[in-house]
């Protein structure tokens, strides 16, 4: 069965962090974003052996994400 996750990069000093949205546990960092999508890649893929292993239920991907817009230096301040 093919399952989707969603995938979220932050950019760090030295290098990426990826984390898959659904399943937090599932982290990875590289060099740059190619190497740290492959090794997110990597990561969920032995997640899911040892989820299996253990006989634990795996999550449901398939996130829905929305970027949503706030004008930070107008919060507060009176319509």
């Amino acid at each position: 069965m093919l399952q989707t996750y969603t995938a979220k990069y932050t950019r760090l000093g030295e290098g990426y962090m990826g984390q898959m949205i659904e399943w937090p546990e599932v982290v990875s960092e590289g060099d740059d974003l190619e190497e740290c999508r492959a090794m997110l890649r990597d990561a969920l893929r032995e997640m899911v052996l040892t989820y299996r292993d253990l006989g634990r239920e795996i999550p449901i991907g398939n996130a829905l994400l929305e970027q949503v817009p706030v004008e930070t230096d107008l919060v507060g301040q009176a319509a």
